[in-house]
Formats: C-alpha cells, sequence, structure tokens
C-alpha cells in the first residue's frame, strides 16, 4: 500500500510557480511603468525605483498571508461563515459613514484623512467563502428539482449577495462592484439552478443592457439620476466615442492602444516605454500595466503573460474540478471566476474592447490592498487542494444539517435558515 503523501507534497508547487513568475513580472512592470508625474526631471532615475521595490514588500507580506491561510485547515472556515460576512459588512458600512475619499471616491479606511485600506478588496474574499457555505446548505435544503426550490436558493443568494454589491457600489466603486456581480453569477451556476431558469436570467440582463443603451441614446439624463455617477457614464461614453473625448476620459485608453500597437512584435525594449518618459497615461503602473507590458515586449512578451494567466485560469479549475466536496469546489470556482473577470476586464478596458472601470490587473498592477486579496485567495485555493486526500471519505453532513439545512457559525451554534 503507497504511503499517504504529507501535506508538503499536496502542496501544488505549478500554482505556486505561476504566481511567482507574475510577481517577477509586476516588479518588472511597475519600475519600468513609473511615469514622470510622480518625481522631479532630477529625482525622477533616483526614485524611479520606490513603486517597484513597494510592491516587492507587498508580495512578501502576500507570501507570509498565503502560507498562514494554506496552513489553517479551511473546514473551520464554515463556523466562521456568519462572523465572517457581519465583520465584512462593518467594514463596508464604517467607509459609507466614516470612509476616507480619495480621487473623488470614498472607499477607504484611513488614519488621519490618509487612505490606508480598501474594505471592497477584502469583501470580494469573503463573499465568496459565503455564498460557497450558503450553496452546500441550500442543495441541502433543496436537493429536489423545480422552480420553487431554484427561486428559494436565488432568493438566499441575493438576500447576502446584494447588501455588499450595493454599498460598494455607492461608494462609488463600478469595478469591485461588478467582480462581486460576477462573483454572485458564479454562486448562481454552482447552486444546481435549472438551465431554464439560468436562460431566463441571462435573457432578463441581456435586456436590461439593452433598456440601458436605449437610456444612454434617447435619456441619457435618467441614467445619471438612477443608475450611474456622472462620471461612471462620462468613461462608458469615452469609450463609445473616443475621438469626441480624447483630451478627457478617452485619454489613458487611447495613449494604451497606441503604446501596445508601438510594440508591435517584440517590443521597444525593457525601460524604453515612451508611455513612461513622458507620462502620457495616467495610473501607468497601476490599471494600465498591461500597456507597458505590450508596449515595451510587444506582441510576444504580451502573450506570454496571457498564457500565464490561462495557465492559472486552468489550475484553478482543474483543481475545483478533482476536489471532492461541495464547499470547496464552490470557493475554487468563486475564486476562479472573480480573477477571471479581472484579468479580461483590465486587458480588454486597456485595448480599448471595454470600458474603462478601475479594475487592477490581478497580481500584475501596483497596489498593496489588490494584491494582498489576490494572494490570499491562492492561499485559501492551495489549502483545499493539499487537504483533499485527507477529506476524501467525509461527506457534507459536516457542513450542514441535511434535515434542518442551516449553517454552522463560531463554537458549534447553529443558524438556523428560516426556509
Amino acid at each position: 500500500m503507497e504511503q499517504e503523501k504529507s501535506w508538503r507534497d499536496r502542496i501544488d508547487y505549478t500554482l505556486l510557480f505561476l504566481v511567482f513568475v507574475l510577481g517577477c513580472l509586476s516588479i518588472m512592470a511597475i519600475y519600468a511603468g513609473t511615469t514622470t508625474q510622480f518625481f522631479s526631471a532630477e529625482d525622477y532615475e533616483k526614485y524611479r525605483h520606490v513603486f517597484a521595490l513597494s510592491q516587492a514588500k507587498w508580495f512578501l507580506i502576500g507570501f507570509v498571508l498565503m502560507v498562514v491561510v494554506m496552513l489553517v485547515d479551511y473546514e473551520y472556515l464554515k463556523r466562521l461563515t456568519i462572523p465572517i460576512f457581519a465583520f465584512g459588512m462593518i467594514l463596508l458600512l464604517w467607509v459609507q459613514f466614516f470612509g476616507v475619499e480619495n480621487k473623488g471616491a470614498t472607499r477607504w479606511i484611513g488614519i488621519n484623512g490618509t487612505p490606508i485600506y480598501q474594505p471592497s478588496e477584502v469583501m470580494k474574499i469573503i463573499l465568496v467563502l459565503t455564498l460557497a457555505h450558503l450553496i452546500v446548505v441550500l442543495n441541502q435544503r433543496y436537493s429536489e428539482k423545480g422552480l420553487k426550490a431554484d427561486l428559494k436558493k436565488l432568493g438566499w443568494l441575493a438576500a447576502f449577495g446584494i447588501p455588499p454589491f450595493y454599498l460598494v457600489l455607492k461608494q462609488p466603486d463600478l469595478g469591485s462592484a461588478l467582480v462581486l456581480a460576477v462573483i454572485i453569477a458564479t454562486a448562481i451556476l454552482m447552486a444546481n439552478v435549472s438551465y431554464k431558469v439560468l436562460a431566463s436570467l441571462a435573457a432578463l440582463a441581456g435586456a436590461g443592457i439593452a433598456f440601458l443603451y436605449y437610456l444612454l441614446l434617447n435619456h441619457i439624463e435618467l441614467i445619471t439620476k438612477y443608475v450611474l455617477e456622472e462620471h461612471q457614464l462620462v468613461r462608458i461614453l469615452g469609450w463609445l466615442y473616443p475621438e469626441e473625448y480624447a483630451s478627457g476620459y478617452a485619454m489613458q485608453t487611447l495613449n494604451a492602444t497606441r503604446g501596445i500597437g508601438s510594440g508591435q512584435l517584440t517590443g521597444s525594449g525593457f525601460l524604453n516605454s515612451v508611455q513612461a518618459a513622458n507620462a502620457s497615461t495616467p495610473e501607468l503602473h497601476t490599471d494600465f500595466i498591461f500597456a507597458v507590458i505590450g508596449e515595451e515586449f510587444g506582441f510576444l512578451g504580451s502573450t506570454v503573460v496571457i498564457c500565464v494567466y490561462f495557465l492559472l485560469i486552468y489550475r484553478l479549475i482543474m483543481l475545483a474540478h478533482s476536489c471532492n466536496d461541495l464547499y470547496g469546489t464552490s470557493i475554487i470556482a468563486g475564486i476562479a471566476g472573480m480573477l477571471t473577470f479581472q484579468i479580461f476586464q483590465n486587458i480588454a478596458m486597456t485595448i480599448g474592447l471595454m470600458p474603462v472601470t478601475g479594475i487592477a490587473l490581478p497580481f500584475l498592477s501596483y497596489g498593496g490592498s489588490a494584491l494582498m486579496t489576490n494572494m490570499v485567495a491562492i492561499g485559501i485555493v492551495l489549502n483545499i487542494g493539499m487537504r483533499q486526500k485527507t477529506y476524501m471519505f467525509k461527506s457534507t453532513s459536516e457542513v450542514v444539517d441535511s434535515d434542518k439545512g442551516t449553517l454552522i457559525p463560531m463554537k458549534g451554534k447553529r443558524f438556523k435558515l428560516p426556509l
């Protein structure tokens, strides 16, 4: 009989290697993408390493967090579902009433007016964990098929998903709100809802988008009054009509696409970015980091980055497929959906295929809050993957009470769903 592998042997080193590669690419791209807008001409070469060095520091902190998350059995997260979700909501409410404004939006918790942390980032992970637990509860409680059961599942997923989505959207932070929406959509796909209901939801979403487009063309004042903030609407208009907004909200996208186009096949070479040298693209080291890669490393370099992301998402999907319990599968699926949307949206907005939403490119863009969230997410995935053999024959009865359908909070107390 083959001896059982130790936990060190069950770590997914392929996933770790892909994150390491992205970390190296991030530090290089941020160093190359640090523009002259942050420093005077005489200080530029002397201090341009500051953001890259800070990103390296955040990666080290993120690695420690990832290891800590790996070592704590993910089964314990089931008992923390309610307290963790409540904590996340408290943070979002704190931002709503006492948050620090930065760049026209109130998204941060700060000290003495200085932004410190963005709670919408940690809410992404919290929502993934909460909805994953809820999916198991609902699938146990409503194992039978039928429209009534499907509607109750959707109702409970909406009850936990819409409040954080609404609070993040009000900050306003459309990018993070869209990520939360994708996490909710992924949970709906995992909730064993019938294809007819899924098709109806897709048709409803399509009709909503078509209606918004109609309002955009005919009653634009209603959008700014009831749906979007004015600056969000102008970003969409800048995407649809870039020539008319070339000196405003379309400037970033136009300059980024020109930079990527100038890279051609092999790029202009490392540290030869015109965008960085003349600061033509604001936020180049954050939201538009892919433009640096496209300009300096060309089509080949951009393809390598996209392939690394593809392998990362593919690895997550394989881990979710091989997972032995619905809770772990739902968590990994939620994280995969979260990362996939952010990768697609960021690259698409950089090349003009989507409106600018301020979504960072995972593991590449500069920023501590987003990077910590992504590193913790990878830690949770590694945690689940390395424990699958240990829990191969455990049933989901440990997650829920199959007769009553209950979420399990801390200290073994049960939270009854009034279903």
